[in-house]
C-alpha cells in the first residue's frame, strides 16, 4: 500500500502507536532538543503531509508537535 507510514526500521506505524525518538531532534523555538529515546504515546498519522512531517503527537515538555516517521521507531 502506497500510503503506509513506516518507522526508521521499516515497521508499519498505526494511529495510537507508541514510538521512540531514534535520534536527538532540534525543535525550532526551543533551546533543548527532543532527546533520543523519548517515548511518544498515542501518535496520529498524517497521510500525504505537505512537509514530510507525517506524525502528529504530543510530547511531554514540548506539547503538540509534528514528527517525521524516519526519525522514530516503534516501541
Amino acid at each position: 500500500e502506497s500510503n503506509m507510514i513506516k518507522d526508521v526500521n521499516g515497521n508499519e506505524l498505526e494511529n495510537g502507536d507508541t514510538v521512540v525518538v531514534a535520534r536527538d531532534l532540534k525543535v525550532k523555538g526551543y533551546k533543548q532538543a527532543i532527546k533520543q529515546g523519548t517515548k511518544v504515546k498515542n501518535i496520529r498519522l498524517i497521510l500525504n503531509p505537505a512537509d514530510g512531517h507525517d506524525i502528529d503527537c504530543k510530547i511531554d515538555g514540548f506539547g503538540a508537535m509534528k514528527l517525521k516517521s524516519e526519525f522514530v521507531k516503534k516501541a
